[in-house]
């Protein structure tokens, strides 16, 4: 299979997806992983490092980080027709990554990821 037809692997980010902007005051936060890194929990979702998001709350930080995922309804991969794995993602997991404000001014940009470590 050559590199232009293989397909991204679910579970990836992508830092380019769009994430829309709902209203309210954007923040900056830090994602981390919590959990070692031997944790039997890394075995049903991959590990992105240290991701930093804008987002309105912690809450939304760790949607934000998700919604950045490849899902398999973004790839010709299904699982089934209409199925989706984004309630799957590490980020939603707080035994696996914890949030913290890293500021209240989050600079000029729109709702999502800024970088990743």
């Amino acid at each position: 299979m050559s590199d232009e037809t293989q397909q991204s692997a679910v579970g990836k980010l992508d830092a380019s997806a769009s994430t829309g902007q709902i209203g309210g005051d954007l923040k900056l936060y830090r994602l981390t992983p919590s959990a070692e890194p031997n944790d039997p929990r890394w075995d049903n979702a991959p590990g992105h490092g240290e991701i930093l998001v804008r987002a309105l709350s912690p809450a939304d930080a760790r949607i934000v980080a998700a919604q950045a995922e490849i899902d398999f309804l973004d790839i010709g991969a299904k699982p089934g027709d209409g199925t989706t794995t984004d309630f799957a993602s590490a980020f939603r997991d707080d035994k696996l990554y914890h949030v913290v404000l890293e500021s209240d001014d989050p600079g000029e940009g729109p709702r999502g990821v800024i970088s990743r470590k």
